[in-house]
């Protein structure tokens, strides 16, 4: 919801306007992907995230959770992207751009709880394999990889 009133109040013209300002964005979301995708990959070297007491150690409340996927989501270069790029497009002109804006970016938001909802019900499923410290760590390992890879796409792209 952030992206989608940020965009429909004028953040994407701004970024537009200035590419200092969207570079510096563009790098600040490489460099969050870079540092997660690190993360994983140093804790699955470590042990960190595929022994049991490291999984409980990993568990946080509902306030830092929250947090983590705010600071995700404001850093997701994706959803920035998409709320930027594509939103605006849709919005009629003879309404408040602010009030469209946030009503199409609740049909996302709808769409998205959908979505997450399929995937917690599927994990639900597939929970003690997906458990198991063996199939933990290649799966870390692997979605570490591929947030650094996008990460250094991402810095390295100049559009």
């Amino acid at each position: 919801m952030v992206w989608a009133v940020a965009a429909a109040a004028g953040v994407s013209a701004l970024l537009t306007a200035s590419r200092t300002a969207y570079e510096i964005l563009q790098l600040a979301g490489a460099g969050y992907l870079v540092w997660l995708g690190g993360r994983l990959l140093w804790q699955t070297r470590t042990g960190g995230l595929a022994n049991p007491e490291a999984l409980e150690a990993a568990k946080c409340g509902t306030r830092r959770a929250f947090t983590r996927g705010l600071v995700t989501n404001l850093l997701n270069p994706k959803i920035g992207v998409f709320y930027v790029a594509v939103l605006p497009q849709f919005l009629p002109p003879d309404t408040a751009s602010l009030l469209a804006g946030i009503a199409l970016a609740m049909v996302h938001v709808l769409e998205g709880v959908v979505w997450f909802s399929v995937l917690i019900l599927g994990t639900a499923v597939l929970r003690q394999r997906l458990a198991q410290p063996r199939v933990r760590t290649w799966t870390d390992r692997v979605t570490g990889l591929v947030l650094v890879g996008f990460g250094v796409k991402v810095a390295l792209s100049r559009t």
